[in-house]
């Protein structure tokens, strides 16, 4: 009797499996694409992971690195700048998820109930622009709206209206505690809103015409028709574009780092952008401190994504990971 492992074809026909060394020969090409994606992968996330190991240790740029225990943990959880990092984090992309997700089902639905094909294309296309540029060039373009300089379109706006009446009163956005986040919120929206509805899209395009019909037989109107059809039908898709997304909070750094300016560190500094610093700031940087930050940061992300795994399992009878 042979002792080779039996498998069921598309066809239903019960067939004897292949050797694996066979197998990896006549599917060679394939292998040999996926080998610059391997070493992708290992080179640029695996293999950083061996550093891991001097979050217990003092290492610095010079001289050799001695063991510490866990003093750098210690250190990390005592220093008030890094707690406020660590919630600015979760209160900025929390907020961000919330807000984009909220406009994107809002734009989406927009979209959805436009009768000219040639102005929702459109629309759409001018939606999803925002989204291809890099957060250096949004940046310096928002810098610019909101200069507190005579060219700054913003302030220039406010005067006009006689809303600032003297010009060295001019309102500097960017560096002010209590419009920076308000401002932030703003970009992210304008920015990614457009690639969000993607996905919403492509729900509302599987929805039944029958259940619109049968609410026009019912006499429903065009609200009462989003409603009790459309909001229901995105109901699902929209927790599960939730849940994927909290497991990315903790990896908020870009669109901070080019937004953000030690005059409102209170109030914009993340856990990314206080690594940087750590890093890069200082004179003498100590490694195994940030190591041991990253380290943290990885995780509460971690904790995070098994949180959402679980979470999927509930909404979406499977899991993410």
């Amino acid at each position: 009797m042979s002792s080779k492992k039996k498998v069921m074809t598309s066809g239903g026909v019960e067939v004897r499996e292949k050797p694996l060394g066979l197998r990896i020969w006549n599917n060679r090409g394939y292998y040999i694409m996926f080998i610059p994606v391997l070493a992708f992968l290992i080179i640029m996330h695996y293999w950083p992971m061996l550093g891991v190991r001097y979050a217990f240790y003092d290492y610095k740029p010079v001289g050799t690195p001695t063991p510490v225990g866990f003093a750098h943990f210690q250190k990390m959880f005592s220093t008030p700048a890094f707690w406020t990092a660590f919630w600015n984090t979760l209160e900025l992309s929390i907020a961000n998820l919330i807000l984009t997700n909220v406009a994107a089902v809002v734009v989406s639905i927009f979209l959805n109930e436009m009768k000219n094909l040639f102005a929702k294309k459109t629309l759409q296309t001018v939606i999803y622009l925002p989204h291809f540029m890099s957060w250096a060039v949004v940046a310096s373009i928002f810098s610019l709206f909101l200069s507190p300089s005579s060219t700054g379109m913003v302030n220039g706006i406010l005067r006009d209206w006689g809303i600032l009446k003297d010009a060295d009163k001019n309102i500097y956005f960017l560096a002010s505690t209590t419009w920076w986040r308000p401002i932030y919120w703003f970009i992210q929206v304008w920015k990614e809103t457009g690639w969000g509805t993607i996905i919403y899209l492509a729900t509302l395009s599987g929805i039944n015409p029958e259940l619109y019909e049968a609410a026009d037989i019912d006499g429903a109107s065009r609200m009462q028709k989003i409603r009790f059809v459309t909001l229901p039908a995105l109901s699902n898709t929209i927790i599960t574009v939730l849940i994927l997304n909290l497991a990315k909070v903790m990896n908020l750094f870009e669109s901070v780092f080019v937004l953000y300016n030690n005059a409102v560190y209170d109030v914009s500094d993340v856990i990314a952008t206080y690594i940087y610093r750590q890093t890069f700031a200082i004179a003498l940087p100590n490694y195994g401190y940030s190591t041991a930050v990253g380290l943290f940061r990885s995780l509460v992300g971690c904790i995070l994504v098994l949180i959402c795994n679980q979470a999927s399992k509930k909404v979406r009878g499977r899991g993410i990971v």
